[in-house]
């Protein structure tokens, strides 16, 4: 008897990604005819197939719907969540919700319980350390399992399923010429987030806007007490007049600086944050912020995984579903 072989073996047999492996095996339109015949003759050669066990228990719809969350610290995933339940109950379905803790173990744990039968489909944000670490075979899984999966919000990732996320690259790139529009020059950029797909988009955008005419200014580190004083240094050496912000932490970080400095806000210092509207009104000042609109993106999330699990949607074609936020003016951004 020929042995079994694992998706990431047939990839490295092949020299391609265990993308494209997988793609190849679900009929993909991405995939060429010509690597698809080669992959599935190797993938039969070595008598490849999905957990049989899982493939039965998938047989039978159980009217459950698996939920991770990467963190609960962030508001956003709380209103993502409440789209994706409001959903939900239209179908009367019941949701299960994981949260990863931005570990890539976590997440391997929780994938492994969701390639067992216990849900119909899968809605997931990816954890900070599987987006940087770029090990997704957990998430390869439960594609090679049947299970339909939709990424929410984390989706700058190569993986054949459906996604929805918001216009990030956008968003910086549009509130960057908003202060370029009305004369503003030294404009800096704080992040967090830098060394993942949502924080490189971020920056994208506003190095795009920028286009070589204007300086940047960047501050960027996953440590706290570093990014602190690259803002500081942003806020008191460079003297930016508008500072970006693409996350939460650094968003907080800077109205803390700018408060210990004694930088006023707005008349020396013009601010936006990509926070939630909870937060940024009760500052002082109120922050200016770029809405992401969670539920919306839980809810088309759940739309989407629905027409999945219906039969809507053709094999190996895949949906992906871009949000546009919007740039919420505040006291921050006041002229």
């Amino acid at each position: 008897m020929k042995s079994k072989i694992t998706l990431k073996e047939l990839a490295k047999l092949l020299n391609v990604s265990v993308s494209t492996v997988s793609k190849a095996l679900h009929d993909s339109p991405e995939i060429s005819p010509k690597t698809a015949e080669r992959v599935k003759e190797l993938a039969k050669l070595h008598n490849y197939r999905p957990n049989p066990v899982a493939v039965n228990l998938k047989r039978s719809k159980t009217g459950t719907i698996g939920v991770v969350i990467p963190n609960i610290s962030n508001s956003f995933f709380a209103r993502v969540l409440s789209g994706i339940e409001a959903q939900a109950q239209e179908k009367n379905q019941q949701v299960i919700t994981y949260i990863s803790n931005e570990s890539i173990e976590r997440e391997r744990q929780i994938c492994d319980m969701l390639t067992s039968g216990l849900v119909d489909g899968v809605l997931i944000a990816v954890s900070e350390e599987t987006q940087k670490k770029q090990e997704y075979d957990h998430l390869f899984s439960l594609v090679d399992y049947d299970i339909p999966l939709v990424l929410y919000d984390r989706i700058n990732i190569d993986i054949p399923a459906d996604k929805v996320g918001v216009d990030d690259e956008k968003s910086f790139f549009d509130a960057t010429n908003y202060f370029i529009s009305r004369g503003v020059k030294n404009i800096g950029l704080a992040s967090a987030i830098h060394h993942v797909g949502i924080g490189k988009l971020r920056i994208k955008g506003y190095e795009k806007a920028l286009a070589g005419e204007n300086e940047q200014h960047l501050a960027c580190s996953t440590v706290p007490e570093e990014l602190r004083k690259k803002i500081k240094s942003l806020l008191t050496k460079d003297k930016v007049q508008a500072l970006l912000c693409t996350d939460f932490e650094s968003t907080i970080l800077a109205t803390r600086i700018a408060y210990e400095e004694n930088i006023q806000v707005p008349s020396q210092l013009k601010l936006i944050g990509y926070i939630g509207r909870e937060v940024a009104e009760f500052l002082t000042p109120s922050l200016s912020y770029i809405e992401q609109h969670p539920v919306e993106v839980g809810s088309k999330a759940m739309e989407i995984l629905n027409n999945r699990l219906e039969g809507n949607y053709k094999p190996g074609q895949f949906k992906e579903s871009i949000i546009a936020t919007s740039l919420v003016h505040l006291e921050s951004t006041k002229f």
